[in-house]
């Protein structure tokens, strides 16, 4: 059995899997901050909020820095912080090294590609045409598109019936717990970079798989096969 028969659907993780986001997330959010009076946060504390979705990384935002937000305050705050994230300039070199090569290989010999990431999906959907990539993939599943996030298993699932593959027919690549756990409720492997935003131990991840580079993915592919 090749790859390819193996494995026909591939779904990724965006932020800290494909890009390195953390550092227009750090300066969305410091502006934030800045507004509401409340100092700036290091770039290695945003490497700890990331993978939970827009609303988390701004409540532990405000909790990191000052008094909570109320529940009726997260909403607007929320909406604030991705207008102040979704107007940066978009900068390709923020796309880790060996994605589009790896990433375009695989679609031309024949995988069918999705994403599953709990940034909006609007945003999402923006960056990959501005990065270039969005033709590369076949379903997009954010953070919004269905009712519960990663690491529940729902936008995974969702992501695979658009590919038409059941669990038997797909892998998921990530760099924290939230892709493994997704994954391990869809009933499909998990291979972990190495270089991304875990939030705990690399081994602790509990992944099949964990690669130092991406261009290590049909490698990877190869040994799960």
């Amino acid at each position: 059995m090749s790859i390819l028969e193996r494995f026909p659907a591939l779904i990724f993780d965006f932020d800290g899997t494909l890009i390195d986001s953390a550092p227009d997330i750090a300066l969305g959010l410091n502006r934030l901050l800045v507004e509401k009076g409340r100092p700036e946060l290091s770039l290695s504390a945003v490497h700890g909020m990331i993978g939970d979705g827009a609303a988390r990384l701004v409540e532990q935002a405000f909790v990191a820095t000052g008094p909570a937000l109320t529940q009726a305050e997260l909403g607007p705050m929320t909406q604030r912080y991705l207008a102040l994230y979704g107007a940066l300039p978009v900068d390709r070199g923020c796309i880790y090294p060996g994605v589009v090569e790896t990433l375009t290989a695989l679609k031309q010999a024949g995988h069918r590609l999705g994403l599953c990431t709990n940034k909006p999906a609007g945003i999402t959907h923006d960056l990959l045409r501005e990065l270039g990539m969005g033709a590369l993939f076949d379903a997009v599943a954010g953070g919004d598109t269905v009712a519960r996030k990663k690491p529940h298993p729902d936008p995974l699932l969702w992501a695979m019936d658009r590919l038409g593959v059941g669990a038997a027919g797909a892998v998921m690549v990530g760099d924290n717990a939230n892709d493994v756990a997704a994954a391990r409720g869809a009933a499909v492997p998990a291979i972990a970079v190495a270089y991304g935003y875990p939030r705990m131990p690399l081994h602790a991840l509990g992944a099949d798989l964990i690669i130092d580079r991406f261009a290590d993915l049909p490698g990877a592919l190869e040994r799960l096969r």
